[in-house]
């Protein structure tokens, strides 16, 4: 079991000073990953309903910093040496595909290839109207930007013909070290469940196992709608890697909490970055000494 790290660049890691504590005490942790969050403006006011709380609200408030995602993870880049940049997630349809393609390839150029794309199409109608960018049809936006940056990931002179992105004959370089980079579907749907089997090298749902029945239900039905949509593709179930938490691993049996998992054949799990507020290096000692080793064989 893969251990990453969830909401890294909140809180006091949104600063330089604790994103430099942040680095050098997961890669000593053994964390595998650090997973960004992203939000270009936060509205004074929004009527859409945030999907991850039951109070429809996103926690914090409008003074909260959320770093840009691609931002941060060039600043980490450069203070590790082995851990994954993840994005999870990174809002897909609020971007041109052509200029994140040339920001991503750069950055997975520059980190060896560490950069990991989890995308998401979004929930906050507000800031797409801010930014100009239609809220309907953001999922279709989604798909057709995944192929336009693919293409230009290839090779030189690559075309691309789509509802919402075309070019012709066009080149970005650098590219990618391994001629990709890997694209984690992100988002608790349905619809997210068969775009991560249609084209995702990974799923990344926002549900997990533990807090409730329903939440370890919902996950089996998201991963089977994800392996299915794969089979009935012509693509291989299996390669498409799944990280989801698990509420467990605060508890007395990590163990089993990564059992649960793997069981569903999760291949990575998340912790919060929250958890590693307040005495960084103590406390990812503490995680990596009573969760991530304990569970390494699994």
């Amino acid at each position: 079991m893969k251990f990453g790290l969830a909401f890294a660049n909140t809180g006091p890691f949104a600063t330089p000073a604790g994103a430099r504590e942040l680095a050098a005490a997961v890669e000593s942790a053994g964390i595998e990953s650090i997973w960004t969050v992203e939000h270009v403006i936060w509205p004074k006011q929004y009527d859409s309903e945030y999907p991850y709380s039951p109070t429809g609200k996103m926690p914090g408030d409008s003074s909260s910093p959320i770093p840009d995602p691609l931002v941060w993870l060039t600043w980490m880049a450069a203070l590790t040496t082995e851990v994954k940049l993840a994005t999870g997630i990174l809002i897909l349809p609020e971007r041109n595909p052509l200029v994140l393609a040339k920001e991503t390839a750069t950055l997975a150029a520059l980190s060896d290839d560490r950069l990991v794309l989890g995308i998401g199409v979004g929930w906050l109608e507000e800031e797409f109207d801010a930014l100009g960018v239609p809220f309907a049809k953001r999922g279709a936006r989604t798909d057709d930007y995944v192929d336009a940056m693919r293409a230009l990931w290839a090779g030189d002179d690559a075309s691309h013909d789509g509802e919402f992105s075309s070019f012709s004959e066009v080149s970005v370089n650098p590219k990618p070290p391994s001629g990709s980079v890997p694209i984690v579907v992100g988002g608790h749907s349905k619809a997210a469940a068969r775009r991560a089997g249609r084209l995702g090298d990974g799923f990344f749902p926002g549900v997990g196992l533990g807090g409730s029945a329903d939440a370890g239900a919902n996950l089996a039905e998201l991963l089977d709608i994800v392996r299915q949509t794969a089979a009935d593709a012509g693509r291989d179930p299996e390669a498409i890697e799944i990280t989801a938490p698990h509420a467990g691993f605060g508890g007395s049996d990590p163990v089993g909490a990564a059992q649960e998992l793997r069981d569903l054949g999760v291949d990575r799990t998340t912790l919060g970055a929250f958890a590693l507020w307040g005495d960084t290096a103590g406390k990812a000692q503490e995680m990596a000494e009573h969760i991530i080793a304990p569970c390494a064989d699994i």
